[in-house]
């Protein structure tokens, strides 16, 4: 029977170079499953194709029962933030999936329509809706009407600014509008610093590699919250007990998807092994990338970051502080084997200056 252990390897004596941050190839293996264990699945998350429909966030409270609350994260609450259809805000103990609204706009150039004689039927400025048919399209085609005489017809769109942009984009007066949608959630790190801290074994590590938080074992202590570098994790402030995203473990356990996954109409949040999702990012971060749109990155693919790469990554369209997400996440545990070192020859040092202190009133 496997030991299975809710720490670190580097807190249980299974990890002598004390690893709490880089790559892990086997996540599961170092919490002590058997070899033959299942594979590490995660979420990838391509926001190049979020609609924003919040059928994720239904889902998640649906089958897990989540009580309703507002943009504050106020329980049994209904509320909009005033900015968008976002009505939830963010990550919380009782929203563990949040889509977030981002609205960009800037200022374009948008050239008038040229002026001349009227073209054809089904030609030029006088059909379809006085743009010649060429609104919303990157090209500047010519037509020549009855006399011969040729119109250049200039889309009412900026191709070139609209590139930028592209995929989503909308036009109104003189600015250039997109909406960022991207479902967030908890990570499930390879390095999970919230898992590290808890002195209860509430947060243990699963045989699918993800983290999860038993809220019948949890004691309230709240040493997680500041230890997750994301902000995901969160107490209810009823009873002080700790809950996020488990990546609907009893799912798994049945051999069924997330309900989030399972809901996504777009297939925007994509459920499978870790690994074969990292090389679909990887594709799919190219064919965007050939397509123009030179804002695209991935988030949390990286095993080489601070928390050695996420359970949970991203496709994002700009900088990740644009979603509300931190550009450089360090596990909060890191640092520990350090700090403790540096106490104790600190607190050697004061004990020698004690010492040398009453030696020499002694004499």
């Amino acid at each position: 029977m496997s030991q299975i252990s809710s720490a670190s390897p580097a807190f249980t004596g299974n990890d002598p170079e004390n690893r709490l941050f880089g790559p892990l190839p086997d996540v599961t293996g170092e919490a002590g499953y058997e070899p033959d264990h299942p594979a590490r699945v995660g979420f990838f998350t391509d926001t190049s194709v979020c609609i924003g429909c919040k059928a994720c966030e239904v889902a998640c409270k649906e089958w897990n029962t989540l009580p309703m609350d507002d943009a504050d994260g106020n329980r049994d609450a209904l509320g909009l933030s005033g900015m968008s259809y976002d009505n939830t805000g963010m990550l919380g103990a009782n929203s563990w999936r949040h889509v977030a609204f981002v609205e960009q706009s800037r200022s374009v150039d948008l050239p008038m329509p040229a002026i001349g004689a009227p073209a054809a039927p089904g030609q030029g400025v006088g059909s379809a809706g006085g743009c010649g048919g060429s609104c919303g399209s990157a090209e500047t085609p010519s037509h020549a009407n009855a006399d011969g005489v040729t119109i250049d017809q200039h889309s009412v769109l900026n191709a070139q600014a609209l590139s930028s942009f592209d995929p989503q984009t909308a036009q109104s007066a003189d600015r250039e509008i997109r909406w960022l949608m991207s479902s967030d959630v908890c990570k499930h790190c390879t390095h999970a610093g919230c898992l590290d801290v808890c002195p209860t074994g509430a947060l243990f590590r699963t045989e699918f590699g993800t983290v999860v938080v038993q809220d019948d074992i949890c004691n309230g202590c709240g040493y997680c919250v500041p230890a997750c570098p994301y902000g995901v994790i969160d107490q209810r402030k009823d009873d002080g007990r700790v809950f996020k995203c488990t990546m609907c473990y009893d799912r798994l356990t049945d051999g069924l998807q997330p309900a989030c996954a399972t809901a996504c109409p777009t297939q925007s949040i994509q459920f499978g092994d870790l690994d074969e999702l990292q090389a679909r990012a990887d594709a799919r971060l190219a064919t965007l990338t050939e397509q123009g749109v030179t804002t695209a990155r991935l988030y949390g693919r990286d095993t080489d970051d601070g928390v050695g790469g996420a359970g949970a990554f991203f496709l994002l369209l700009d900088e990740p502080e644009v979603y509300g997400l931190p550009p450089d996440p360090v596990v909060t545990t890191r640092d520990l084997p350090s700090m403790w070192r540096h106490a104790a020859g600190a607190a050697a040092m004061l004990v020698g200056v004690a010492l040398s202190g009453f030696l020499g009133r002694r004499r």
